[in-house]
C-alpha cells in the first residue's frame, strides 16, 4: 500500500503545472473583445449599419462558457471584462484594426464600407452587424 501511495505522489508532484495563460494574452478571448469593440463602432458610426443584438449577446455568453471551459475563474473573467486598463488595449487595438482596413475618423461611409465587407465576409465582426441600406 505504501508504495502506490509512494508512487501516486511521484506522479502528483512529478505533472507540470498547468497555469493558465493571462486573460489579456489569451488569442482566442482577445480576438472575440476586439470583433466586438470593432462591430460597436462601426454600428456606432455608420447610420445604416445595426448591431445583432442577440447574435451579441449570444457571442459574449460562448465567449464567458469558453473562458470557463479553459479554467478561468467567473470572478476572473468578471474583472478582466471590467477592467479600464484592458478595455483601453481593446479599444486601442480595435482602432489601428478599423484604421488599416480603410476606417477614416469623421468619415461615416468609410466604416459603413468596413462594415459591409465584414459583413459579405461572413467573419465573426460581420455576424453582428446588419446592414439597413
Amino acid at each position: 500500500m505504501k508504495i502506490f501511495k509512494t508512487l501516486a505522489l511521484s506522479l502528483v508532484m512529478a505533472s507540470p503545472a498547468f497555469a493558465l495563460e493571462p486573460l489579456a494574452t489569451e488569442k482566442f478571448i482577445n480576438d472575440s473583445l476586439r470583433a466586438g469593440r470593432i462591430g460597436d463602432v462601426i454600428r456606432k458610426t455608420c447610420p445604416t449599419i445595426d448591431a445583432r443584438m442577440f447574435t451579441v449577446w449570444s457571442k459574449l455568453e460562448e465567449l464567458k462558457r469558453y473562458a470557463r471551459q479553459k479554467g478561468y475563474p467567473e470572478d476572473e473573467v468578471r474583472a478582466f471584462l471590467k477592467d479600464e486598463t484592458q478595455k483601453a488595449r481593446i479599444k486601442k487595438e480595435a482602432a489601428a484594426w478599423l484604421k488599416a482596413a480603410g476606417a477614416v475618423e469623421g468619415k461615416a461611409e468609410t466604416y459603413c464600407k468596413v462594415g459591409r465587407d465584414e459583413i459579405a465576409k461572413g467573419s465573426l465582426i460581420g455576424s453582428l452587424l446588419r446592414d439597413r441600406s
